[in-house]
């Protein structure tokens, strides 16, 4: 499950409550516990949670940013291999300047490799995270940002709510994508008419949504899937429940409808 927002030792005591087996982190984690990953590392055995991922942040593709962009989530990984983690998930921010040509999948999936070569020196797999807002917001550009990275270095973090919003069918990625799949977001979402005013969609608990869940999970099954699926709710929904609320029902969900342990 993904952390409770800006709060990550809240965050580790409510999933831990929960019955969740692991979590997932962003990078503001570092600024408490960046030069002592070992503490962080004790904290999440003592609630009993495997450290999943690590969100490193962005991926810029401006040319002149490209050395720094590197070494910064290069060091994420050392951080999260001191710290007992296992994937550094990579996002990148989609251009406003112009729409998304073939140069821009090209260079991403080009950067997206020469990071996932230099952590696995390290024992960490990197996993592009295509969602909202970023260059691999569509499926067809996902489908170009893989064909231009390395299989043997760059995995798939599959969110099928974000994939959904973009136009796919998250269940048939989790059938197409099969060998790429690394680990995934699962949550849900409400779609509502276009209003001008904002995004036409909102990201809810699982089963308040459109998702396909039985028919996610149906396929993980089929292709034989064996790795993580995370609990993710960017925000929630209904602001009288609390995270821990919010991640309570989805787990749930999870257990009452699709039939599936979580601890």
């Amino acid at each position: 499950m993904n952390g409770t927002f800006n709060n990550d030792e809240r965050a580790i005591e409510d999933i831990s409550a929960l019955g969740f087996p692991g979590i997932q982190l962003r990078a503001n984690v570092l600024t408490r516990y960046g030069l002592r990953p070992a503490a962080l590392r004790e904290q999440l055995a003592a609630h009993r949670l495997t450290f999943v991922a690590l969100s490193s942040g962005n991926v810029s593709i401006d040319p002149s940013a490209e050395s720094r962009v590197i070494e910064e989530h290069v060091s994420h990984a050392r951080f999260l291999r001191d710290a007992g983690g296992l994937y550094l998930q990579l996002i990148d921010e989609r251009p406003s300047r112009h729409e998304i040509v073939s140069a821009d999948t090209e260079r991403l999936g080009r950067l997206l490799t020469e990071i996932g070569k230099r952590t696995a020196d390290l024992g960490i797999r990197v996993a592009y995270h295509p969602h909202m807002g970023s260059i691999g917001e569509k499926p067809n550009e996902i489908d170009r940002i893989l064909d231009a990275s390395d299989p043997k270095y760059v995995g798939l973090l599959l969110d099928v709510a974000h994939y959904q919003v973009g136009g796919g069918d998250p269940v048939a990625a989790v059938r197409r994508h099969a060998e790429r799949l690394l680990f995934l977001h699962i949550k849900d979402v409400q779609m509502s008419a276009p209003s001008g005013n904002g995004p036409s969609y909102q990201f809810v608990e699982l089963g308040r949504g459109s998702v396909d869940l039985p028919g996610v999970f149906a396929a993980l099954r089929d292709v034989r899937f064996r790795g993580w699926a995370v609990v993710e709710l960017d925000s929630v929904p209904d602001k009288t429940r609390t995270p821990k609320e919010s991640a309570a029902i989805s787990k749930r969900y999870l257990e009452d409808v699709i039939r599936t342990r979580v601890s």
